[in-house]
């Protein structure tokens, strides 16, 4: 028998791979030669990862809250919505999941690589990249979707939704993070979502990829758990 902390860990693994096959899958539907999806905009990436989302906090909801993002996690934690004990393998579960789903990626779309000769292109299907580098104003916008998520989850919870429909009104909201404020940073708003892909993209042999861009990994992960601390303890002052 498992204990409830292994199957909420093994339920966040899960998920988190299912959200970033499917996110990052969109990305390189989008951006790499020879996709049947190639030239599709913006509105198509933010609907891939809102869809993401949904489905999958749906594929693993009888198993886990589905976080799949440290800076949801900690805020869960500092709205005493998750014992602090919980945060540290949650941490560890959603990245490992990030890193696979990254693998799968890459193997989903192994021929397109080979096409792509951008490699800025390439890693922009594994990690955010900011449309302007300026690490203040980046490190501030990661802050604020990541605010607007995880005030907008805890939210969610003085709310009269029916519990089934959760998954599908976070991921409206996810897509309009993406949408409205997407656009400097690439929304990350997940150090998960980030850095365990940038990871599989230092290390998997993927043609013409270029460098992972570690000098730009912190704001992607300092950011958002700025920002879901803030919305957490704002939450707290509300309630």
């Amino acid at each position: 028998m498992h204990d409830s902390l292994t199957m909420q860990m093994v339920g966040e693994f899960l998920g988190t791979i299912i959200l970033i096959l499917l996110g990052d899958g969109v990305c390189a539907g989008v951006n790499l030669k020879k996709s049947k999806a190639s030239g599709a905009d913006w509105v198509v990436i933010a609907l891939g990862w809102g869809f993401a989302v949904t489905f999958g906090v749906y594929c693993v909801s009888w198993l886990s809250p589905g976080h799949f993002n440290p800076a949801v996690t900690l805020g869960m934690a500092i709205a005493g919505k998750l014992p602090w004990s919980s945060v540290l393998p949650y941490f560890a579960s959603q990245i490992a999941g990030a890193f696979v789903g990254g693998i799968l990626v890459w193997l989903t779309y192994y021929p397109h690589w080979q096409e792509t000769t951008d490699s800025d292109t390439i890693l922009s299907v594994f990690a955010t990249e900011p449309a302007i580098r300026n690490y203040f104003w980046n490190f501030f916008t990661e802050l604020m979707g990541t605010f607007v998520l995880v005030y907008g989850l805890l939210a969610f919870t003085k709310g009269d939704f029916t519990a089934g429909l959760n998954p599908l009104i976070a991921g409206l909201l996810i897509t309009a993070i993406g949408l409205s404020l997407g656009g400097p940073t690439g929304y990350a708003i997940n150090p998960a979502r980030d850095f365990g892909p940038r990871l599989a993209h230092q290390l998997l042999p993927i043609a013409n990829k270029g460098g992972s861009d570690w000098a730009y990994s912190w704001v992607p992960i300092l950011g958002p758990l700025a920002g879901g601390s803030l919305a957490a303890l704002l939450f707290n002052v509300l309630i």
